[in-house]
């Protein structure tokens, strides 16, 4: 990109959900890396911010909703423009998130030619023909203002106050402080079509906390919480139930004190990845190219089927991609991450 000479303020606009925030970790780092002294916010819903508090990459999180009204829209482009930033870099597609920084009136506006939003940027850049992984995808921004994207890293830590609240949240379900414990992550917001079999995941969990002498706990959220109930009622060990319990921070901090993650495709299961937990992750309906955790340690398990990936919320016919991936196929890839 022409004209990029060491900007004083960037603005970041981040992704709207928590899985692709952390697969766009990479792409800050390297936007930090390449711009050591300027002082970078991150404009992310409320619901991913949790992510980045206290992350060395970024200077400042903004947190905004979703504008519903002419007036939230005046104010947030109000504000974007009183910070004078000098260069804009826009993570979502969507036509919404360029037309604000065009009316904020950021001289250098950087992102994705879709959405016929061409004219808002100043350096627009050309979606690639073939799927690549969101990692690479977020990183191609970065090259565009000429950040080192060779060695990419994801990896996040948790502080010691999320760690020490999630040790107290399990304590109080269950599972001692200083016990060994697997996750189990069930649930998927998208829809039905992502999710791995609740029997199975109630086998694998008796299998290999038998074996590996783990504990054994369930996240996700609220509207999660009777598939873990299902779950724990198929189990013959008990288990720990901490769905709806945990907020962002919470749930950072439980993943980064547990020894083996069992999920499918979702925000968590990146986030494990990126604290480096052992993570197997079970896919089906989507697109292990695109999506799949990243990392040294993680294993993607699919049955390979001619309708996936289809990016369906509910299977219209047999659910044949999650049918045919079993206990043991999953047993097999946790011992493989884990070692003797």
């Amino acid at each position: 990109m022409d004209g990029v000479i060491a900007p004083k303020k960037i603005l970041i606009r981040g992704p709207n959900w928590v899985g692709d925030a952390v697969l766009a970790i990479p792409a800050l780092k390297a936007v930090r890396s390449n711009f050591p002294t300027a002082e970078i916010t991150l404009l992310v819903r409320p619901w991913v911010a949790g992510l980045f508090t206290s992350a060395p990459f970024i200077d400042r999180v903004w947190t905004e909703e979703k504008p519903t009204k002419l007036g939230d829209w005046t104010r947030i482009t109000r504000d974007i423009r009183a910070f004078e930033f000098d260069l804009a870099l826009l993570f979502p597609n969507s036509f919404e998130s360029a037309l604000m920084m065009f009316l904020a009136r950021i001289p250098k506006r950087i992102g994705y030619a879709t959405d016929g939003r061409t004219w808002m940027l100043t350096d627009s850049i050309e979606p690639p023909n073939e799927s690549q992984h969101q990692v690479h995808y977020y990183l191609d921004l970065a090259k565009a203002i000429r950040a080192e994207t060779d060695n990419p890293s994801i990896e996040i830590e948790a502080t010691e106050e999320e760690r020490e609240n999630a040790r107290n949240l399990l304590a109080e379900e269950g599972i001692a402080r200083g016990d060994r414990f697997l996750v189990l992550n069930p649930g998927a917001a998208y829809g039905s079509a992502k999710r791995w079999h609740e029997d199975r995941f109630a086998d694998v969990a008796d299998i290999l906390s038998a074996e590996m002498g783990l504990g054994v706990a369930m996240i996700g959220s609220q509207a999660e919480r009777p598939i873990a109930e299902q779950i724990r009622a198929r189990m013959k060990r008990p288990s720990a139930i901490l769905s709806g319990k945990t907020s962002l921070e919470a749930l950072i901090g439980v993943l980064a004190e547990s020894s083996l993650m069992i999920t499918n495709d979702s925000g968590p299961m990146h986030i494990a990845a990126a604290l480096g937990v052992p993570t197997v992750a079970v896919f089906g309906s989507t697109d292990e190219k695109v999506t799949s955790p990243f990392g040294p340690r993680t294993r993607v398990v699919k049955n390979p089927v001619e309708c996936s990936p289809c990016l369906l919320r509910e299977c219209p016919i047999d659910h044949r991609c999650m049918n045919g991936v079993s206990v043991q196929d999953v047993c097999r890839a946790a011992r493989d991450l884990i070692g003797p």
